[in-house]
C-alpha cells in the first residue's frame, strides 16, 4: 500500500521523509519520464510543483501549464440559501453596525471575527468538510489520522509531542483555498491511500487535519491548535482511558464549545487495552462527563454530538466511524452548522448588553411627573395665582368706588413693587433651588427611563438627558422671570409663546395684555357711576339746604345721598362675586399654558433625547432576537 504525498510516493506503513516534516526547506520532486502520463491513483494532485510537472507531461505542447482551481472543474461555492443561516448573519452583521457608537471594540470583537470568519467560509467550497482530528498526549489520534487515510501519513512513536504541525489530508481536489486559510503549507498536504470503491465514494469532500496535542508542553504546539479549531468545520476528540476525564480537555474545549455538539465526534480510542465491559463503563462515564460540560448526546436520533468507541490499532470500530463520518460529509451541512453554532456563542456572549432584565422605558406616569417638577421649578402654580389676583385686581379698578380706589392707588404707591417703588429681581445666583428641581427631574427621569436597561445603554440614556438638559435651568429661568414680571401689578400676564426662544421649540397658547372684561362690565360700571352721582348729587342737595339756598328737608337728599353711598358698596361686592369664577378660570389656564411651556422645552431638550435612545436601544434588541431566536444548533 503506498500513500501519495505532495512530493510523490512513499511506501505504506513508512512515515513521510524528515525533511518533509521537520524543514520548509526546498524538496526535491520527481518528475515523470517525458510523454508518460502518471497511472491513476498515482499522480500528484497536490502541490503546485507537483501538478505542473503533471500537466507538462501529459501535454508537452505549447499551452501554459494551469493549476488545480483551473484543469478541475469551477468549485462550488458555499451559499446556505433558503436556510436560517444567512438571515442571522445579516441580523448579527445589522446589529454591530447599530452598535458601534454604544459599545466598545473589545464587545463587539468576537461577532465581528465570527463575521468575518463566516464571509472567508462562505466564498469557499461547499462540496468539502474540514474535520480536525485533536487530542491530547498518547491519545492514538495521529494513528487514527493514519487509518482513516489508510496510509502513514502522520508521525507516530513514543517521543512526545510526536506532530508538531497540522498535517492535511484532502479526498478530492479542489480543497486548496480550504487548506490556505488554515495556513497549512503544501509539503504537509496529503491525499489518502486509495482503497475501495465504496470507502472513497463516502468520504469524497472529506478534508481531514491531524492537529498536534492540545496538552503539549510546547506554547506554540497550543496555539496552533486553538487557531485551527477556531476554523475547521467538525472535530473529532480522540481520548483514552487514562485521560479521558483530563480537565484540560473538558474545561478549555469541551465545555466552551458545548454549544458545537452537532459538529462535534467524541472517540474513545485504545479500548483494546480495557479487559471485559470495562469499555462499556468508561464509554458511559465519558458521556455522563459531556452531559455535564452540558453538551448535547446525539443518541436515540436527537442533534447532538456523536460519541463511540475504537481501537485505532486493531482496526475496531473503525469502519464505523468511516461510516458516520461518510454520511456526516456527504450531507454537506457541517459548515453552516458550525457557522450557526458560532453566532450562537457570539450572541450568547453579547447577552448582558442587550438583554434588559425588566420593561425600560418612559412611561406616562414618568413623563406627568417630570412635567410637575418642571411646572414647580418655573413657578407654574405661582403664576397662576398672579394671573388670577390680576384679574380680580382689573375687576376692582373697574367696579370699585372711586374712593376706595383712590385709597389703594396711595397705598401702591407706597408699598414696595408698586409704580413709585418697584421690586428689584432677584439675582439668579441667590435662587438655587430652581436649578437644584431641574437637575434632580432629570435625573430621576434618567433613571426611571433607564431602569433596568444593560449597562452601555443606560449609561447612553443617562448621558442623553445630561447633554439635554444643558441650559435648561436658564431657559424655565427666564421663563419664570418673564412671567414674574408681567404679572407684577399694572402687568400684562403669562406670555407662553416666550419659551418659544429660550427652548428652541414652539408654543400657541397665549394669555397676553389686560384680561378681557365680560359682558356686564359695562353695565357694573354704570352702576358704579350711578352711584357715585347719587352720593355727589345727595351731598350738593344737603349743602344747599345747609346754607340756605334750597328749602330744607334733609330726609330726601340724605337718603339719595345714603342710596349711594351704600350702594356703590354694594355694586363693587356683587362685582367681586361675579368675577371670582371667572378670574379662578384664568389663572388655572395661565398655570395650564405656563406648565404646558415648561413641559414642551423639557420634552425637547431631555424627553425627545432620552426616547430616541430608547426606540435606538429597541432597534438593536430587536436584531438581537432575530440572530438568537432561528437557531439550527439549538442555541
Amino acid at each position: 500500500m503506498t500513500a501519495v504525498t505532495d512530493e510523490g510516493t512513499a511506501p505504506a506503513g513508512s512515515p513521510a521523509p524528515p525533511e518533509d516534516r521537520e524543514t520548509d526547506g526546498p524538496v526535491p520532486v520527481p518528475v515523470p519520464e517525458a510523454g508518460r502520463v502518471p497511472e491513476p491513483g498515482r499522480e500528484w494532485n497536490d502541490g503546485l510543483i507537483a501538478r505542473r510537472a503533471v500537466a507538462k507531461a501529459a501535454d508537452p505542447g505549447p499551452e501554459p501549464a494551469r493549476d488545480d482551481d483551473v484543469r478541475l472543474p469551477q468549485v462550488e461555492a458555499y451559499v446556505p440559501s433558503g436556510g436560517p443561516l444567512r438571515p442571522r448573519l445579516d441580523a448579527l452583521r445589522e446589529l454591530v453596525g447599530l452598535s458601534r457608537a454604544r459599545l466598545d471594540g473589545d464587545t463587539l470583537a468576537e461577532a465581528g471575527r465570527v463575521l468575518d470568519e463566516a464571509a472567508a467560509r462562505q466564498r469557499l467550497s461547499s462540496r468539502h468538510t474540514v474535520v480536525a482530528i485533536a487530542g491530547a498526549t498518547g491519545s492514538g489520534k495521529s494513528m487514527l489520522f493514519n487509518t482513516l487515510a489508510g496510509a502513514q501519513i502522520s508521525e507516530t512513536g513514543l517521543r512526545r509531542p510526536t506532530t508538531a504541525a497540522p498535517i492535511a489530508c484532502s479526498w478530492t481536489d479542489g480543497a486548496a483555498g480550504l487548506l490556505d486559510r488554515l495556513a497549512i503549507p503544501g509539503r504537509l498536504r496529503r491525499r489518502p491511500q486509495p482503497g475501495g470503491a465504496d470507502t472513497d465514494e463516502a468520504l469524497q469532500g472529506l478534508v481531514l487535519v491531524d492537529l498536534p496535542d492540545h496538552d503539549s508542553a510546547a506554547t506554540e504546539h497550543r496555539e496552533q491548535v486553538d487557531r485551527v479549531l477556531a476554523l475547521v468545520d467538525a472535530v473529532i476528540w480522540v481520548v483514552d482511558p487514562e485521560k479521558y476525564a483530563d480537565a484540560a480537555l473538558h474545561e478549555r474545549y469541551l465545555q466552551p464549545l458545548a454549544g458545537h455538539a452537532e459538529i462535534t465526534f467524541v472517540v474513545l480510542n485504545q479500548i483494546d487495552r480495557l479487559p471485559g465491559d470495562a469499555a462499556d463503563l468508561v464509554l458511559d462515564d465519558l458521556r455522563r462527563l459531556l452531559d455535564e460540560d452540558g453538551m448535547a448526546l446525539g443518541e436515540h436520533g436527537e442533534p447532538g454530538a456523536t460519541v463511540m468507541s475504537l481501537s485505532a490499532l486493531t482496526g475496531e470500530g473503525v469502519d464505523e466511524l468511516r461510516e458516520v463520518l461518510g454520511r456526516f460529509v456527504q450531507g454537506r451541512t457541517a459548515a453552516a452548522r458550525r457557522l450557526s453554532a458560532d453566532v450562537d456563542a457570539a450572541a450568547a456572549r453579547l447577552r448582558p448588553v442587550y438583554v434588559a432584565e425588566g420593561r425600560p422605558g418612559l412611561g406616562e406616569r414618568s413623563r406627568e411627573e417630570f412635567t410637575d417638577r418642571l411646572a414647580e421649578a418655573v413657578g407654574a402654580a405661582a403664576a397662576g395665582q398672579a394671573a388670577e389676583r390680576e384679574w380680580r385686581r382689573n375687576a376692582g379698578r373697574a367696579c370699585g368706588t372711586p374712593w376706595l380706589r383712590l385709597w389703594r392707588w396711595y397705598e401702591s404707591a407706597r408699598r414696595p413693587g408698586g409704580p413709585e417703588r418697584p421690586v428689584r429681581p432677584e439675582p439668579p445666583e441667590e435662587r438655587p433651588s430652581s436649578r437644584q428641581r431641574v437637575e434632580q427631574a432629570v435625573r430621576t427621569v434618567a433613571d426611571e427611563a433607564a431602569d433596568g436597561l444593560p449597562g452601555p445603554w443606560a449609561q447612553a440614556v443617562r448621558e442623553a438627558a445630561v447633554n439635554g438638559a444643558v441650559g435648561l435651568p436658564e431657559a424655565l429661568d427666564a421663563l419664570a422671570e418673564r412671567s414674574g414680571t408681567e404679572h407684577a401689578p399694572g402687568g400684562g400676564a403669562v406670555v407662553a409663546t416666550g419659551v418659544a426662544g429660550a427652548c428652541g421649540v414652539a408654543h400657541s397658547g397665549r394669555v397676553g395684555g389686560k384680561p378681557p372684561r365680560p359682558k356686564w362690565w359695562p353695565a357694573a360700571v354704570l352702576a358704579q357711576a350711578a352711584m357715585t352721582l347719587l352720593q355727589v348729587f345727595g351731598g350738593l342737595w344737603l349743602a344747599g339746604q345747609i346754607v340756605g339756598v334750597v328749602e330744607p328737608g334733609y330726609l330726601t337728599p340724605a337718603l339719595v345721598m345714603l342710596a349711594g353711598i351704600v350702594g356703590g358698596p354694594l355694586v363693587e361686592w356683587s362685582c367681586a362675586a361675579a368675577a371670582r369664577g371667572p378670574a379662578r378660570r384664568y389663572g388655572q389656564e395661565a398655570e395650564r399654558q405656563l406648565r404646558e411651556a415648561a413641559a414642551a422645552c423639557g420634552r425637547a431638550r431631555v424627553l425627545d433625547p432620552v426616547a430616541a435612545e430608547l426606540v435606538r436601544y429597541r432597534e438593536v434588541r430587536e436584531r438581537y432576537a432575530a440572530v438568537t431566536e432561528i437557531s439550527t444548533t439549538g442555541g
